[in-house]
């Protein structure tokens, strides 16, 4: 069994106790036992899938038809000028209302009496 004696195991044991310390120890064993169970039952889900899988393939066969390639289309003709138009105008119209609105709202802040 890979030539460990007493004093090598010994001195696993040691160095262990110094790296994790008395008290993290047990922890350290429940986390280390939790990732083995987690990988166990991994492994078996694989294996099971594989299993499955080469039931399936001997099973059911492949079938399909072969589809011809799309050819491309021309794209729509878009005419970008006149969409940058109307966006700026939409923007120049959106400006317009953000300054009446900041317009009305000093009129109506300068006619409340200040309650101080």
């Amino acid at each position: 069994m890979l030539g460990l004696g007493a004093p090598e195991i010994g001195l696993i044991i040691l160095a262990i106790l110094l790296l994790f310390g008395y008290k993290k120890l047990p922890d350290a064993s429940r986390s280390l036992g939790r990732s083995l169970r987690i990988f166990k039952g991994e492994m078996k889900g694989m294996k099971d899938d594989d299993v499955r899988t080469k039931d399936e393939a001997r099973v059911s066969p492949v079938t399909g038809t072969i589809v011809p390639p799309v050819t491309p289309t021309a794209a729509p003709a878009v005419d970008y000028e006149a969409e940058a138009r109307a966006a700026e105008a939409r923007a120049a119209d959106a400006r317009v209302r953000a300054e009446q609105a900041r317009a009305e709202q000093a009129r109506a802040s300068a006619a409340a009496p200040d309650h101080r």
